[in-house]
């Protein structure tokens, strides 16, 4: 598990999120060594493209994103 902080996805007009797949590989090797033999991590972004969370699985995002009363699209 990465052992990041997280304080909350930002309030917004529009409550629709979009989760996608990330490969390891692409991210900063900061973020790399914190994800546990991990190959691939879902990130959670905004209306605007903006990255709001980055967490371990798919399911673990769609909740997040209900937990912070957002509803969570997949984005292939």
């Amino acid at each position: 598990m990465m052992d990041v902080k997280f304080e909350g996805l930002p309030e917004a007009e529009n409550r629709i999120v979009y989760v996608r797949p990330v490969d390891v590989s692409a991210l900063p090797e900061a973020v790399q060594a914190q994800v546990g033999g991990l190959k691939t991590v879902y990130a959670v972004h905004g209306e605007d493209g903006e990255q709001l969370a980055l967490v371990a699985d798919r399911k673990l995002a769609f909740l997040l994103a209900r937990q912070n009363d957002m509803a969570p699209v997949s984005v292939h």
